[in-house]
């Protein structure tokens, strides 16, 4: 029997801490079922296109081609040569003015400057650029989920304290029941009451009204039901690298390197190309002229060899793209700095709250000891005949104040804690 409640409990106790959800868990949950996180398999899918239509541009280029054409002049031979060509017997027609060629051509790279080498440099620049645009947006999402989690764990807390209140009252306002029965009070005083606990009961079932409305967003965000599920507040722990590793600062340095890339670009678009051709054709003429200029046959023909091209147009723009290329480096480089100053700023700020909240939290706790010792005297006096219920409400409404502050400063010191680890990425 001992073992089974054993099992039994431990059952239970599981139980119990799986229906707990930290902010992290949301956090992981709420990435993994944002729409952009889609966005990474398709940016992986593209780079991998590109890379593969890069590469391909060392494979052979072939094109196959026909056409027929009519030309107003020929090459032959001289008028005076053709007298003697016929003494001679030979027939000699000329070619013809219309002309047909049925042909391929194929062309191979074996040496493009380094541009294929540069040209992947640039799409895996443009892919980790696309890459970190990404990942600063789901960063902002995490803002998101890490808000709505605070804010149900603060109108939380103030739904228990205002159910303390609420029992505090309750239990009060059978005590003056009790004694409007004996005569020691008078209606009024038990209406007094009645109305205070009616008007915290109200402002119960709007605060969970609330609370209901946010968890409704924070579900959408992580894709799963919070019924039945408690918000674990997170510890208060502070951190003390206090240097930023946002997503934003790899965004920036992929941008830097992706314009290196694009200097490469524009370097290599400069230098000559070499590479190995053929040709071959059925048609007429051939390369044969004097054999074309005798029969009009169609003959097969081919030739091959090794080309060098050298286009010179692009030294006339390359100062100006290499200029523009510096120019937005340095606006690059110039966001980067504008945003470490915004980031430590912000830093120094959430510091400085931290250390105030932590002042304040220091005295809450003895706070609310005072509060209660005064409200409970004050209940013995009310009992007494010494005070009147509306001093009573005070005193109830003060302890009811210091103890919600408490609450909320705790909450809020940790809510102040993340935000300076969202800001910094820690």
């Amino acid at each position: 029997m001992k073992r089974t409640l054993t099992v039994l409990f431990c059952t239970m106790t599981l139980a119990v801490s799986a229906q707990k959800l930290t902010l992290d868990e949301c956090i992981g949950m709420a990435r993994e079922n944002y729409p952009l996180i889609k966005k990474y398999e398709l940016i992986e899918r593209t780079a991998h296109v590109n890379l593969s239509d890069i590469g391909k541009s060392w494979l052979p280029q072939i094109g196959v081609y026909a056409q027929g054409t009519v030309q107003n002049d020929i090459p032959g031979f001289p008028d005076n040569m053709l007298p003697m060509l016929a003494e001679s017997g030979v027939d000699m027609p000329g070619i013809r003015k219309d002309q047909y060629k049925v042909g391929i051509d194929v062309n191979q790279t074996i040496w493009d400057g380094g541009k294929s080498k540069v040209d992947r440099e640039v799409s895996q620049a443009d892919a980790r650029v696309q890459m970190a645009v990404n990942d600063v947006e789901l960063y902002a999402v995490e803002e998101r989920v890490q808000d709505l989690f605070f804010a149900i764990l603060l109108i939380e807390a103030q739904v228990k304290q205002n159910e303390l209140t609420a029992k505090l009252l309750q239990s009060n306002l059978s005590r003056l029941r009790s004694m409007f029965t004996n005569g020691t009070v008078m209606q009024s005083d038990v209406d007094v009451v009645e109305a205070e606990y009616l008007t915290v009961s109200q402002r119960i079932v709007r605060l969970r009204g609330n609370a209901d409305s946010y968890r409704l967003m924070l579900e959408v965000f992580i894709a799963s039901p919070l019924t039945g599920k408690t918000l674990e507040c997170p510890s208060a722990e502070t951190i003390a690298d206090l240097q930023p590793d946002r997503p934003e600062l790899s965004r920036f340095n992929a941008e830097l390197m992706k314009i290196e890339s694009q200097r490469k670009q524009i370097k290599v678009s400069t230098l000559p190309r070499i590479g190995l051709f053929a040709q071959a054709y059925y048609g007429y003429p051939g390369y044969d002229y004097f054999h074309s200029m005798m029969s009009h046959e169609w003959t097969f023909n081919v030739m091959a060899g090794v080309k060098m091209s050298w286009s010179i147009d692009a030294f006339y723009t390359q100062k100006n793209k290499l200029s523009k290329l510096s120019l937005a480096g340095n606006h690059i480089e110039t966001s980067r700095d504008v945003f470490l100053f915004n980031t430590n700023l912000a830093s120094i700020q959430k510091q400085s709250d931290i250390q105030q909240q932590q002042a304040v939290l220091a005295e809450d706790a003895r706070i609310v000891e005072l509060r209660t010792s005064v409200r409970k005297a004050a209940e013995s006096r009310l009992a007494n005949g010494v005070i009147d219920t509306t001093d009573l409400l005070g005193k109830i409404t003060d302890e009811a104040t210091a103890a919600l502050n408490a609450a909320y400063h705790k909450i809020e010191l940790v809510k102040t804690v993340y935000q300076l680890k969202h800001t910094l990425n820690r």
